[in-house]
């Protein structure tokens, strides 16, 4: 069984709360619950983890590279401004899929430009929560190419 962990930025803790007309009205406790259902029917073990804290952010991103097989990554606002994510992330060599509810190239200049694409395996946004949905069947699709060659 693949463990996944999807970790959560600053604010995301705010879903349905703020800006709905941005973010949806799915929590992201709504969001962990229909990703823990999705992941036990392809068989993953998932791990949602959410902060507002960038060093807590970092230290689970720390123990991802011992502890998982795949790392989903909504870092929020850290997106655009956190050199010490960015970094952190270049220590994993597991596949990295970036997703954002909102498309950050319909949003402000300031959003549009991500430190983690360049370090993920592949970036998804505009979905609104079914972001998170699409970036594990990904990693089943990736996995299953994998053992398929």
């Amino acid at each position: 069984m693949k463990k996944v962990i999807i970790i959560n930025g600053p604010n995301l803790n705010m879903l349905g709360k703020r800006e709905i007309d941005i973010y949806g009205r799915e929590s992201l406790k709504d969001i962990e619950n229909k990703c823990k259902n999705l992941s036990d029917s392809l068989n993953f073990k998932l791990t949602f983890f959410q902060s507002n804290s960038e060093s807590e952010i970092i230290d689970k991103i720390h123990a991802t590279s011992k502890n998982y097989s795949a790392l989903i990554i909504n870092a929020g606002a850290f997106t655009h401004t956190s050199v010490a994510i960015h970094d952190s992330l270049k220590i994993l060599s597991c596949p990295i899929i970036e997703v954002h509810l909102s498309n950050l190239s319909k949003r402000e200049k300031f959003r549009q430009k991500s430190l983690i694409t360049p370090l993920a395996s592949g970036s998804i946004s505009g979905f609104g929560h079914q972001v998170y949905n699409i970036a594990l069947y990904s990693l089943k699709l990736i996995w299953s190419d994998n053992e398929n060659k």
